[in-house]
Protein backbone atom coordinates (compact mmCIF):
# COMPACT_ATOMS: atom_id res chain seq x y z
CA UNK A 1 0.00 0.00 0.00
CA UNK A 2 1.09 3.30 -0.89
CA UNK A 3 0.55 6.06 1.65
CA UNK A 4 -0.36 8.86 -0.60
CA UNK A 5 -2.43 7.24 -2.77
CA UNK A 6 -5.29 7.31 -0.25
CA UNK A 7 -7.10 4.30 0.41
CA UNK A 8 -10.65 3.23 1.98
CA UNK A 9 -12.07 0.76 3.60
CA UNK A 10 -14.98 2.39 5.91
CA UNK A 11 -16.40 -1.23 7.11
CA UNK A 12 -13.51 -2.50 7.81
CA UNK A 13 -11.77 0.53 9.99
CA UNK A 14 -14.60 1.07 11.43
CA UNK A 15 -14.19 -1.81 13.71
CA UNK A 16 -10.73 -1.61 14.40
CA UNK A 17 -10.64 2.42 15.30
CA UNK A 18 -8.52 3.34 18.07
CA UNK A 19 -8.55 6.61 19.84
CA UNK A 20 -11.81 8.35 17.53
CA UNK A 21 -12.08 11.67 17.43
CA UNK A 22 -11.16 13.94 20.34
CA UNK A 23 -9.12 12.33 23.09
CA UNK A 24 -9.47 12.64 26.96
CA UNK A 25 -6.94 14.89 28.71
CA UNK A 26 -5.50 14.90 31.42
CA UNK A 27 -5.06 16.99 33.98
CA UNK A 28 -2.34 19.10 33.47
CA UNK A 29 -0.14 19.56 30.03
CA UNK A 30 3.08 19.40 29.38
CA UNK A 31 3.67 23.59 28.60
CA UNK A 32 1.41 23.87 32.07
CA UNK A 33 4.06 21.28 33.87
CA UNK A 34 7.46 23.39 32.36
CA UNK A 35 7.59 20.79 29.86
CA UNK A 36 8.75 21.61 26.04
CA UNK A 37 9.65 19.73 22.84
CA UNK A 38 13.38 20.54 21.74
CA UNK A 39 13.79 21.19 18.23
CA UNK A 40 15.75 17.81 16.73
CA UNK A 41 19.08 18.81 16.05
CA UNK A 42 18.98 19.42 20.06
CA UNK A 43 21.73 16.32 21.64
CA UNK A 44 19.93 12.96 21.40
CA UNK A 45 20.15 10.10 23.83
CA UNK A 46 18.93 8.13 21.46
CA UNK A 47 16.79 7.32 18.68
CA UNK A 48 13.86 5.20 18.56
CA UNK A 49 12.76 3.17 15.38
CA UNK A 50 9.89 0.84 14.50
CA UNK A 51 9.80 -2.59 12.33
CA UNK A 52 7.28 -3.27 9.94
CA UNK A 53 5.71 -6.20 10.04
CA UNK A 54 1.81 -6.35 8.69
CA UNK A 55 1.72 -8.39 5.55
CA UNK A 56 -1.88 -7.20 5.54
CA UNK A 57 -0.64 -3.38 5.20
CA UNK A 58 2.49 -4.21 2.48
CA UNK A 59 0.03 -6.73 0.59
CA UNK A 60 2.98 -8.94 0.05
CA UNK A 61 6.03 -10.29 1.55
CA UNK A 62 8.48 -9.19 -1.13
CA UNK A 63 7.11 -5.68 -0.25
CA UNK A 64 7.11 -6.15 3.19
CA UNK A 65 10.95 -7.81 3.25
CA UNK A 66 12.02 -4.61 1.04
CA UNK A 67 10.75 -2.00 3.32
CA UNK A 68 12.56 -3.76 6.33
CA UNK A 69 15.71 -4.05 4.56
CA UNK A 70 15.65 -0.34 4.30
CA UNK A 71 14.34 0.22 7.86
CA UNK A 72 17.38 -1.36 9.00
CA UNK A 73 19.77 0.24 6.26
CA UNK A 74 18.81 3.72 8.33
CA UNK A 75 18.88 2.32 11.66
CA UNK A 76 22.63 0.95 10.71
CA UNK A 77 23.43 4.45 9.75
CA UNK A 78 21.89 6.25 12.78
CA UNK A 79 23.84 3.86 15.35
CA UNK A 80 27.31 5.04 13.53
CA UNK A 81 26.44 8.13 15.92
CA UNK A 82 23.99 7.73 18.34
CA UNK A 83 22.05 4.66 20.66
CA UNK A 84 19.11 2.95 18.46
CA UNK A 85 16.04 0.94 19.65
CA UNK A 86 14.59 -0.64 17.34
CA UNK A 87 11.41 -1.78 18.66
CA UNK A 88 9.98 -5.50 17.79
CA UNK A 89 7.17 -8.12 18.74
CA UNK A 90 8.87 -10.42 20.27
CA UNK A 91 8.36 -13.42 17.12
CA UNK A 92 9.82 -10.61 14.64
CA UNK A 93 13.13 -10.07 16.73
CA UNK A 94 15.04 -13.07 14.88
CA UNK A 95 14.43 -11.50 11.27
CA UNK A 96 15.30 -8.13 12.36
CA UNK A 97 18.46 -9.12 14.15
CA UNK A 98 19.85 -10.58 11.23
CA UNK A 99 19.77 -7.27 9.47
CA UNK A 100 21.07 -5.14 12.21
CA UNK A 101 24.48 -4.14 13.14
CA UNK A 102 25.03 -5.81 16.76
CA UNK A 103 25.00 -1.99 18.05
CA UNK A 104 21.51 -1.72 17.47
CA UNK A 105 18.68 -3.04 20.34
CA UNK A 106 15.82 -4.72 19.94
CA UNK A 107 13.23 -3.85 22.59
CA UNK A 108 10.40 -6.69 22.45
CA UNK A 109 7.50 -4.26 21.93
CA UNK A 110 5.05 -5.48 19.12
CA UNK A 111 4.59 -2.97 16.06
CA UNK A 112 2.60 -3.41 12.55
CA UNK A 113 3.87 -0.25 10.76
CA UNK A 114 7.55 1.66 10.61
CA UNK A 115 6.31 4.86 11.18
CA UNK A 116 7.88 5.90 14.46
CA UNK A 117 7.62 9.60 14.29
CA UNK A 118 3.96 8.87 14.01
CA UNK A 119 3.42 6.75 16.65
CA UNK A 120 6.16 6.22 18.97
CA UNK A 121 6.89 8.65 21.95
CA UNK A 122 6.96 12.11 21.45
CA UNK A 123 9.60 13.28 24.01
CA UNK A 124 9.57 16.54 26.29
CA UNK A 125 12.37 18.09 28.17
CA UNK A 126 12.37 20.83 30.71
CA UNK A 127 15.01 23.07 32.51
CA UNK A 128 15.53 21.11 35.60
CA UNK A 129 17.10 17.84 33.40
CA UNK A 130 13.48 15.98 33.51
CA UNK A 131 12.61 13.48 30.50
CA UNK A 132 8.36 13.25 29.74
CA UNK A 133 6.43 12.07 26.96
CA UNK A 134 3.45 14.10 25.61
CA UNK A 135 0.67 12.26 24.09
CA UNK A 136 -0.64 12.17 20.97
CA UNK A 137 -3.29 9.43 20.90
CA UNK A 138 -2.73 8.01 17.50
CA UNK A 139 -5.67 6.76 15.63
CA UNK A 140 -4.04 5.72 12.39
CA UNK A 141 -4.21 8.67 10.55
CA UNK A 142 -7.69 9.47 10.97
CA UNK A 143 -8.90 5.25 11.07
CA UNK A 144 -7.27 4.58 7.75
CA UNK A 145 -5.35 2.30 8.11
CA UNK A 146 -5.40 -0.50 10.83
CA UNK A 147 -3.09 0.40 14.27
CA UNK A 148 -3.83 -1.67 16.82
CA UNK A 149 -0.60 -2.59 18.27
CA UNK A 150 1.11 0.49 17.06
CA UNK A 151 -1.69 2.76 19.03
CA UNK A 152 -0.16 1.58 21.74
CA UNK A 153 3.52 2.06 21.51
CA UNK A 154 4.08 5.26 22.78
CA UNK A 155 2.35 4.21 26.69
CA UNK A 156 4.64 1.32 25.88
CA UNK A 157 7.73 2.91 25.45
CA UNK A 158 6.79 5.20 28.44
CA UNK A 159 6.04 2.44 30.91
CA UNK A 160 9.46 0.73 29.97
CA UNK A 161 11.46 3.86 30.64
CA UNK A 162 9.58 4.75 33.39
CA UNK A 163 8.26 8.18 32.47
CA UNK A 164 5.53 10.62 33.05
CA UNK A 165 3.09 11.23 30.03
CA UNK A 166 1.26 14.47 29.62
CA UNK A 167 -2.05 14.51 27.59
CA UNK A 168 -3.95 17.51 26.15
CA UNK A 169 -6.93 15.57 24.51
CA UNK A 170 -5.08 16.49 20.57
CA UNK A 171 -4.95 13.72 18.45
CA UNK A 172 -2.57 13.34 15.59
CA UNK A 173 1.28 12.52 14.89
CA UNK A 174 4.39 13.45 14.98
CA UNK A 175 4.80 13.73 11.48
CA UNK A 176 2.41 16.75 11.38
CA UNK A 177 3.96 19.02 13.29
CA UNK A 178 7.33 21.03 12.97
CA UNK A 179 9.03 22.66 15.99
CA UNK A 180 11.86 25.27 16.61
CA UNK A 181 12.58 24.43 19.99
CA UNK A 182 11.87 27.86 21.11
CA UNK A 183 8.11 28.39 21.05
CA UNK A 184 7.05 28.23 17.26
CA UNK A 185 5.48 24.92 15.68
CA UNK A 186 5.13 24.68 11.88
CA UNK A 187 1.79 22.69 10.82
CA UNK A 188 -0.58 21.84 7.71
CA UNK A 189 -3.80 22.21 9.07
CA UNK A 190 -5.45 19.63 7.17
CA UNK A 191 -3.71 16.94 9.29
CA UNK A 192 -4.85 18.81 12.80
CA UNK A 193 -7.99 20.73 11.96
CA UNK A 194 -9.70 17.50 10.14
CA UNK A 195 -12.71 15.49 12.20
CA UNK A 196 -10.92 12.70 11.63
CA UNK A 197 -8.71 13.58 14.60
CA UNK A 198 -10.08 16.37 16.22
CA UNK A 199 -13.52 18.32 16.46
CA UNK A 200 -13.08 22.14 17.34
CA UNK A 201 -11.79 25.01 15.36
CA UNK A 202 -8.55 25.72 14.36
CA UNK A 203 -7.69 27.94 17.40
CA UNK A 204 -8.93 25.15 19.69
CA UNK A 205 -7.05 22.48 18.55
CA UNK A 206 -3.91 24.83 17.80
CA UNK A 207 -3.82 25.94 21.76
CA UNK A 208 -4.07 21.88 22.48
CA UNK A 209 -0.77 21.72 20.06
CA UNK A 210 0.86 24.42 21.93
CA UNK A 211 0.03 22.82 25.26
CA UNK A 212 1.37 19.57 23.91
CA UNK A 213 4.46 20.93 23.21
CA UNK A 214 4.96 23.57 25.24
CA UNK A 215 4.76 26.35 22.46
CA UNK A 216 3.95 30.20 22.44
CA UNK A 217 2.87 30.34 18.34
CA UNK A 218 1.76 28.03 15.49
CA UNK A 219 2.51 29.25 11.58
CA UNK A 220 -0.24 27.23 9.78
CA UNK A 221 -0.49 26.31 6.36
CA UNK A 222 -3.87 24.97 4.80
CA UNK A 223 -1.98 21.70 3.48
CA UNK A 224 -4.35 18.98 1.68
CA UNK A 225 -6.90 16.85 2.69
CA UNK A 226 -7.88 13.30 1.29
CA UNK A 227 -5.37 13.23 -1.16
CA UNK A 228 -2.68 10.38 1.12
CA UNK A 229 -3.17 8.85 4.48
CA UNK A 230 -1.71 11.61 6.25
CA UNK A 231 -3.27 14.48 4.98
CA UNK A 232 -0.04 15.89 4.08
CA UNK A 233 2.24 15.92 6.97
CA UNK A 234 4.51 18.91 6.94
CA UNK A 235 7.70 17.25 7.36
CA UNK A 236 7.60 16.20 3.72
CA UNK A 237 7.65 19.70 2.97
CA UNK A 238 9.25 22.12 5.80
CA UNK A 239 11.44 21.56 8.23
CA UNK A 240 12.96 23.83 10.97
CA UNK A 241 16.73 24.43 10.80
CA UNK A 242 17.13 26.36 13.32
CA UNK A 243 14.90 28.89 15.21
CA UNK A 244 14.25 31.42 12.85
CA UNK A 245 15.62 29.27 9.75
CA UNK A 246 12.90 27.24 7.76
CA UNK A 247 13.94 24.81 4.68
CA UNK A 248 11.08 24.08 2.21
CA UNK A 249 11.29 21.80 -0.82
CA UNK A 250 9.38 23.45 -4.10
CA UNK A 251 9.31 22.49 -7.80
CA UNK A 252 11.04 24.79 -10.55
CA UNK A 253 7.27 26.19 -11.21
CA UNK A 254 3.79 26.15 -9.83
CA UNK A 255 1.02 23.46 -11.65
CA UNK A 256 -2.03 24.55 -10.03
CA UNK A 257 -4.07 21.13 -11.80
CA UNK A 258 -1.69 19.03 -9.16
CA UNK A 259 -3.01 19.85 -5.19
CA UNK A 260 0.97 18.92 -3.76
CA UNK A 261 2.48 21.92 -6.02
CA UNK A 262 -0.49 24.32 -5.24
CA UNK A 263 0.08 23.41 -1.25
CA UNK A 264 4.11 23.55 -1.47
CA UNK A 265 3.68 27.18 -3.17
CA UNK A 266 0.68 28.22 -0.33
CA UNK A 267 3.43 26.91 2.64
CA UNK A 268 5.89 29.33 0.95
CA UNK A 269 4.20 32.21 0.75
CA UNK A 270 2.40 31.98 4.44
CA UNK A 271 6.14 31.38 5.74
CA UNK A 272 7.30 34.18 3.67
CA UNK A 273 4.69 36.53 5.35
CA UNK A 274 5.34 35.01 8.97
CA UNK A 275 7.22 35.90 12.25
CA UNK A 276 8.35 33.34 14.73
CA UNK A 277 7.08 33.26 18.67
CA UNK A 278 9.95 35.94 18.88
CA UNK A 279 8.76 38.05 16.45
CA UNK A 280 11.51 37.31 14.13
CA UNK A 281 10.99 37.01 10.03
CA UNK A 282 12.06 33.97 8.73
CA UNK A 283 14.97 32.44 6.17
CA UNK A 284 13.69 30.62 3.61
CA UNK A 285 15.89 28.01 2.01
CA UNK A 286 14.59 26.17 -0.95
CA UNK A 287 15.47 22.81 -1.38
CA UNK A 288 15.10 21.42 -5.46
CA UNK A 289 12.61 18.70 -6.14
CA UNK A 290 14.03 15.50 -7.72
CA UNK A 291 12.77 14.95 -11.19
CA UNK A 292 14.62 11.99 -12.60
CA UNK A 293 13.84 9.64 -9.65
CA UNK A 294 14.23 5.63 -10.18
CA UNK A 295 11.03 5.01 -9.13
CA UNK A 296 8.08 4.90 -11.63
CA UNK A 297 5.28 4.89 -9.02
CA UNK A 298 3.36 8.44 -10.15
CA UNK A 299 2.90 8.10 -5.72
CA UNK A 300 6.39 7.85 -4.63
CA UNK A 301 7.26 10.24 -1.83
CA UNK A 302 10.60 12.00 -2.78
CA UNK A 303 11.26 14.53 -0.08
CA UNK A 304 15.24 15.44 0.95
CA UNK A 305 14.09 17.57 3.73
CA UNK A 306 12.20 14.35 5.17
CA UNK A 307 15.95 13.91 6.38
CA UNK A 308 17.07 12.79 10.02
CA UNK A 309 19.06 14.93 12.47
CA UNK A 310 21.36 12.88 14.60
CA UNK A 311 23.86 13.25 16.95
CA UNK A 312 26.68 14.24 14.40
CA UNK A 313 24.87 13.39 11.25
CA UNK A 314 21.86 14.47 8.48
CA UNK A 315 20.53 10.91 7.41
CA UNK A 316 18.56 11.60 4.22
CA UNK A 317 17.88 10.28 1.25
CA UNK A 318 18.97 10.34 -2.53
CA UNK A 319 16.51 9.27 -5.43
CA UNK A 320 18.56 9.19 -8.69
CA UNK A 321 18.06 12.54 -10.21
CA UNK A 322 21.88 13.39 -10.31
CA UNK A 323 21.53 16.82 -10.14
CA UNK A 324 18.72 17.25 -7.49
CA UNK A 325 20.87 14.83 -5.13
CA UNK A 326 24.16 16.54 -4.99
CA UNK A 327 22.47 19.94 -4.62
CA UNK A 328 20.63 17.90 -2.06
CA UNK A 329 23.70 17.21 0.02
CA UNK A 330 25.52 20.50 -0.74
CA UNK A 331 22.51 22.50 0.74
CA UNK A 332 22.39 19.85 4.12
CA UNK A 333 25.62 20.58 4.27
CA UNK A 334 25.21 24.17 4.65
CA UNK A 335 22.87 24.17 7.08
CA UNK A 336 23.98 21.50 9.38
CA UNK A 337 28.02 22.11 8.60
CA UNK A 338 29.12 20.29 11.40
CA UNK A 339 27.52 17.35 10.92
CA UNK A 340 28.19 14.63 7.91
CA UNK A 341 25.68 13.89 5.65
CA UNK A 342 24.25 10.05 4.86
CA UNK A 343 22.67 10.00 1.83
CA UNK A 344 20.55 6.29 1.54
CA UNK A 345 18.62 4.79 -1.43
CA UNK A 346 15.36 4.51 1.17
CA UNK A 347 13.16 3.49 -2.32
CA UNK A 348 11.01 0.91 -0.79
CA UNK A 349 9.79 3.64 2.24
CA UNK A 350 9.38 6.35 -0.47
CA UNK A 351 6.96 3.53 -2.12
CA UNK A 352 5.49 3.14 1.21
CA UNK A 353 4.55 6.85 1.01
CA UNK A 354 7.02 8.29 3.63
CA UNK A 355 10.56 9.01 3.91
CA UNK A 356 13.71 8.69 6.51
CA UNK A 357 12.23 11.03 9.20
CA UNK A 358 8.76 9.45 9.30
CA UNK A 359 10.63 6.10 10.48
CA UNK A 360 12.61 7.89 13.20
CA UNK A 361 12.06 9.79 16.70
CA UNK A 362 14.55 11.23 18.90
CA UNK A 363 15.08 10.77 23.11
CA UNK A 364 16.32 14.13 23.65
CA UNK A 365 19.32 14.58 26.06
CA UNK A 366 18.55 15.80 29.50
Amino acid sequence: MNRRKLVRNTAALAALAVNPGWARAAAQSAKAAGFYFPIESAPHARTFMQWPSSVEIYGDQKTLREVQSSIADIANAIQKFEPVVLLAGPDQSAAARILLEKNVALWPVPTQDLWCRDAGPSFVINGKGQLAVTELNFNGWGNKQEHRDDSLIAEKVVTSIGLSMFNSGVVGEGGGLETDGAGTLLAHASSWVNPNRNAGTQDQIGKLLLDSFGAEKIIWAPGVKGEDITDYHIDALARFVKPGQVVIQLPEQLDENDPWSTAAFETYDILKAATDANGRKLEIVVMPEPVNIRSTDENFVASYVNYYVCNGAVISAHFGDEVTDAKAATILKQLYPNREIIMLNVDPIGQAGGGIHCSTQQQPAV
